[in-house]
């Protein structure tokens, strides 16, 4: 079933299912019975753990006496599967790099650079015993999905989902104020985390959007995107200047810096003009905004918001 809330589901039930169905399908990835291509399989579920940490952030105000046990344990679980995703992500940021920028690049395409982060990716699958790590995360996940059962989940109707998604989106507004004041890239990856859990909130409640709430979705998606290929960029130079002589000329290295500069520039300003959009209007107000989404959603009998509620929401 899809990563949202249903008409006539209670809340409780339908966060269960959710992170019960991301468990079983990040465990059929690991466990080689989804995609075919080991690196997409990984990609896929690091998107499931993700997923279901941003469903206990939205409900962090209930289950709070369980949930800093459960993402820790869902983030240790990520993070021991991008020791290996993240070495393909490099090589995906450097070629999409390298194509952007090919008029510029000419017959310099950085080759040994590219040739560095292979070797480094075949070293880290090689050392850290791939298959083994995917097996034992995957029966671990499948053994671990019995727990959700017992999360202190009771409230139903809005007010369960409220206070997470303002905070949510609190948050998401403090995030970007720290960029304002100061561009690092540390605060710049705060933020993106911040959005993300924002992205994942609005997902979780896909079946209450028109059209414009539909656009918001693509809006935020976007400055996801666009944060995360930020830092891709800044771990794609740090990775490169830490080991200077193992991964190209000095000429090379700079160049590359050149680009990596020249592409975050214009990510950052998209991001900030996204950014500014998004976060334009106060918590309480977008909570407000959705609970008008909601009250119809639940009340109509197709389970689709009427239309004379839903342009409360085209502008948040």
């Amino acid at each position: 079933m899809p990563y949202h809330l249903i008409p006539g589901e209670p809340v409780p039930a339908g966060v269960r299912r959710i992170v019960c169905e991301e468990m079983e399908s990040a465990a059929r990835q690991l466990s080689g019975q989804g995609d075919p291509g080991r690196d997409a399989a990984i990609h896929e579920a690091r998107k499931s753990l993700k997923k279901i940490r941003g469903a206990l952030r939205l409900m962090r105000p209930e289950i709070d006496p369980v949930y800093r046990l459960e993402n820790h344990w869902f983030r240790d679980a990520g993070l021991r599967l991008s020791r290996f995703r993240d070495a393909g992500v490099m090589i995906e940021t450097f070629d999409a790099l390298r194509e952007k920028y090919g008029a510029e690049l000419g017959r310099n395409r950085l080759a040994r650079i590219r040739h560095g982060l292979l070797a480094r990716k075949q070293q880290a699958e090689a050392q850290g015993n791939i298959e083994a790590v995917l097996g034992r995360i995957a029966a671990s996940l499948l053994r671990r999905k019995r727990r959700v059962g017992a999360w202190p989940l009771a409230a139903t109707g809005f007010a369960a989902i409220a206070p997470g998604l303002e905070a949510s989106f609190r948050r998401g507004r403090k995030a970007l104020a720290r960029v304002r004041q100061d561009p690092s890239a540390a605060n710049y990856h705060e933020w993106r985390k911040r959005v993300k859990d924002h992205w994942y909130h609005v997902r979780l409640l896909e079946g209450l959007w028109d059209s414009s709430m539909h656009a918001y979705e693509k809006r935020l998606k976007d400055l996801e995107t666009w944060l995360g290929e930020d830092h891709n960029l800044v771990v794609l130079e740090e990775q490169v200047k830490a080991d200077p002589e193992f991964y190209g000329s000095a000429a090379q290295i700079a160049l590359l810096t050149k680009l990596t500069g020249k592409y975050q520039n214009e990510l950052r300003e998209l991001a900030l003009t996204a950014g500014h959009h998004i976060y334009g209007c106060k918590p309480r107000q977008f909570s407000r905004r959705i609970r008008h989404l909601w009250d119809a959603w639940q009340t109509h009998e197709d389970g689709r918001p009427k239309a004379a509620v839903l342009h409360v929401a085209a502008s948040p």
